[in-house]
């Protein structure tokens, strides 16, 4: 088991890594009522287990089940959450308890953040991408037609329970895709990361994986728990990747698999703006195929430009990218939408 902190100028919170994590539930809670939120897949599998541990601590819990998919990631879903809690007399004294994968993480968090204007939420991500990613940070928020994650809130988790255990039921597809944000982390300067990478990595390794990646994910929120200036740099391939899930609706590509592609186009347009070398490239397209991910994408990724103005982190009329300048040296490079096309 490894214990993480994380120093967000908003709140410091522990994470809590390995087989079998979920059992510390009870230990970080300081409430005597808990809402459950999961998406019906994960309900099925692992609600019982964290409504006993919560029972047998002789706190009362309610379920909330929500739909699965990206595309129940809306005010709307958010609206029935709220709806729910009151149905439960959920307060400031209870906490909401975010099961599932990113997006479960993402829309329980926003109704926690916003749930009279704020209450307690405690991340138990069971998908890679959530375990090294997703619920770490506070970002919380849900998509509206013009883009992803447009409406949100910043709420630091009170803790994260990354249990391991969780991952083993996962699909062949969501485990090989969550990979991609493993191979991110590699490139944004976790160098660790490079010998345990597989497409399925022995839980000695994966335990110190889901570490690594939130070693760094803690320094950035540290650094920038707002995402104003050095957090950007966490998304890298990510301004490419909300295209093609947006151009697909959400459909075709998971996050993690359009994640993969989109460093690929990332590292593609940096070597032809001369920001990064061939040995860069060289190196992240190396992990990504000892991931085992595959970054081929049918359309022109010029048909992508129009979707990737409407992206959160652009500032002006131009397209923000992270390229990297070389391992661990990210940087957001201003491009405009005639250049970028040209490019691609």
């Amino acid at each position: 088991m490894k214990t993480l902190t994380v120093a967000a100028e908003s709140r410091k919170y522990q994470i809590h890594i390995g087989a079998g994590a979920v059992s510390m539930l009870p230990e970080v809670l300081t409430v005597k009522h808990a809402v459950i939120v999961t998406d019906g897949n994960i309900a099925q599998m692992y609600a019982a287990r964290v409504m006993e541990l919560l029972n047998d601590a002789g706190i009362a819990s309610t379920l909330c089940v929500i739909p699965a998919g990206e595309q129940n990631k809306t005010l709307a879903t958010v609206e029935r959450l709220y709806h729910e809690f009151a149905a439960a007399e959920m307060n400031r004294r209870g906490v909401v308890i975010a099961l599932g994968g990113g997006i479960t993480g993402d829309i329980a968090g926003f109704a926690a953040a916003t749930f009279m204007r704020g209450v307690q939420v405690v991340q138990i991500p069971t998908t890679i991408v959530a375990q090294v990613d997703s619920s770490v940070g506070g970002k919380t928020g849900v998509n509206l037609g013009e883009g992803k994650n447009l409406v949100g809130a910043f709420h630091q988790p009170s803790a994260v329970i990354a249990d391991t255990d969780f991952l083993h039921t996962l699909p062949e597809r969501e485990w090989r895709a969550g990979l991609a944000e493993v191979v991110k982390c590699y490139a944004l300067g976790e160098t660790a990361i490079a010998p345990l990478l597989a497409p399925h990595p022995t839980e000695e390794n994966l335990e110190q994986l889901v570490a690594l990646c939130c070693r760094l994910k803690a320094r950035y929120v540290a650094e920038d728990e707002r995402d104003t200036g050095a957090r950007a740099a966490l998304n890298f391939g990510h301004t490419f990747a909300h295209a093609i899930e947006k151009y697909y609706d959400y459909a075709r590509y998971n996050h993690g698999e359009a994640v993969a592609i989109g460093m690929r186009l990332a590292l593609e347009a940096g070597e032809k703006l001369g920001v990064t070398p061939t040995s860069t490239v060289l190196d992240v397209r190396a992990a990504i195929e000892q991931a085992g991910l595959d970054t081929s994408l049918e359309l022109s990724p010029r048909e992508l430009v129009p979707l990737m103005l409407g992206d959160k982190k652009n500032t002006s009329a131009n397209i923000s990218l992270v390229l990297l300048q070389d391992l661990g040296k990210p940087i957001v490079y201003e491009i405009s939408p005639r250049e970028l096309e040209e490019l691609l």
